[in-house]
């Protein structure tokens, strides 16, 4: 009878597969080296398989470690949760958070339920728009927090992570080496198109822009239906498209920083309380 697993091990364990070092997985979760090389041989003996291969430099997970690790991440996400929970204080309001739908649709759904779990008295307010109006709607303190897209004239704000940008294109379509290479983009002064132009120019591949939508279901409507080819961050990337790069004859571009920002007045505990929960759980997804 396998016993109950325990989470600490399974904490560990998650540590190790992400920074491929007993060492590097000691410092995230406070033990020493031989404390934690300790904690995978009691997981092992507890589930009475071998979750790592190769030798301590280069570890990988074996079949039976890819299979526990998925596990161990759920668990981990309800053992969280279950304790934001619990240590969360009683506080309510209402919080005006600003996001671009691309981040709403891939990055938020998840955090934001977590959240919502958590904290039930507060009330969250979404408004989806580009990180440029976003920026100028906290200027106007129409919103207490946003998060976007670190823009060259942004200021401030806290860095939640490094987002890195794909090429994508219909599963089936045929991505030519002559001819201008058919785009769907963001509107002119977004950061997402002057990046994927910038990367065509420096190697010199011709393009023209087919489509332009303001959302991320314009830009996906283009590349389902096989219209143009597109720039994505890593988080959008789905079943639905293929990703492209130098060997499709494209360059590789250059990731994006994701910001949270607040309004220039203080904002309130709940908006506080938000912003922290989004930066520290986009943040350790990112890891």
């Amino acid at each position: 009878m396998i016993p109950d697993l325990e989470i600490p091990l399974l904490r560990t364990f998650v540590a190790v597969n992400d920074t491929g070092s007993i060492t590097l997985a000691g410092r995230q979760v406070g033990r020493t080296q031989p404390a934690v090389t300790h904690q995978m041989h009691r997981l092992e003996k507890a589930l009475g398989k071998p979750l790592f291969a190769g030798d301590r430099r280069h570890l990988t997970l074996t079949r039976e470690g890819e299979m526990l690790l998925g596990y161990a991440r759920t668990l981990l996400g309800l053992n969280d949760e279950i304790r934001d929970r619990f240590q969360a204080p009683d506080i309510s309001g209402h919080v005006r958070l600003g996001v671009p739908d691309l981040y709403a649709a891939f990055l938020l759904p998840a955090v934001l339920g977590g959240f919502a779990r958590a904290y039930p008295q507060i009330e969250i307010e979404l408004r989806c728009s580009r990180s440029v109006h976003l920026h100028a709607a906290l200027e106007r303190e129409e919103i207490d927090i946003a998060l976007m897209t670190r823009q060259p004239e942004f200021e401030g704000g806290t860095t939640v992570r490094e987002e890195p940008l794909i090429w994508v294109a219909a599963r089936d379509y045929p991505v030519g080496a002559s001819g201008p290479l058919p785009l769907a983009l963001l509107p002119a002064g977004s950061l997402y198109r002057q990046r994927a132009l910038d990367a065509l120019g420096h190697v010199g591949r011709s393009w023209t822009v087919t489509a332009v939508s303001d959302s991320i279901a314009g830009l996906q409507a283009a590349v389902y239906a096989g219209l143009a080819i597109s720039i994505f961050p890593l988080c959008a990337l789905s079943h639905h498209v293929r990703r492209l790069g130098p060997a499709d004859g494209l360059p590789v571009l250059p990731a994006l920083e994701i910001v949270l920002q607040r309004k220039p007045s203080e904002i309130s505990a709940a908006a506080e309380h938000l912003a922290q929960y989004i930066v520290s759980e986009l943040g350790n997804a990112s890891r």
